[in-house]
């Protein structure tokens, strides 16, 4: 159970991260596996996808000033655009962290944007945890 779950947190933790990756299937097989108990899956991916979220939000935080950079995660006209979508929609923006392409950058812009941790992490738990009920109900039907 040990290692399925270390994968685990790797997997989310990495996919949570501007590197490519999806932690869903490697959540699936350890659900489908049976060995470990499902809300101990659920939970070890959450905190370690959200973690994920928080390296991202510490990168647009702290690295802001170079966003200008060719090699900055995200691109001056993505950064733009969530930019505004933040400023018209506020931190709720990030209750869709979760989607695909979208959600990881959004991280970083909320960083860059200096949203607060102590707003940050929740709406992220929040949407992180909701994708992986997701995931864990549509396991539980096969």
């Amino acid at each position: 159970m040990g290692g399925e779950l270390a994968g685990l947190a790797l997997s989310a933790f990495s996919a949570a991260t501007l590197l490519p990756g999806g932690s869903e299937a490697v959540l699936a097989a350890v659900l489908a596996l049976g060995a470990t108990p499902a809300p101990l899956a659920i939970a070890v991916a959450t905190v370690a996808n959200t973690l994920g979220s928080v390296v991202n939000w510490a990168i647009g935080r702290y690295l802001a000033r170079f966003r200008h950079h060719p090699r900055f995660p995200v691109s001056p006209e993505r950064l733009e655009r969530t930019s505004e979508a933040f400023r018209r929609r506020g931190a709720w923006l990030l209750l869709l962290s979760w989607a695909p392409i979208v959600g990881d950058p959004m991280t970083v812009v909320a960083g860059v944007l200096r949203v607060r941790l102590a707003v940050f992490v929740p709406l992220v738990l929040v949407a992180k945890l909701t994708r992986y009920l997701a995931v864990g109900g549509v396991v539980s039907l096969f």
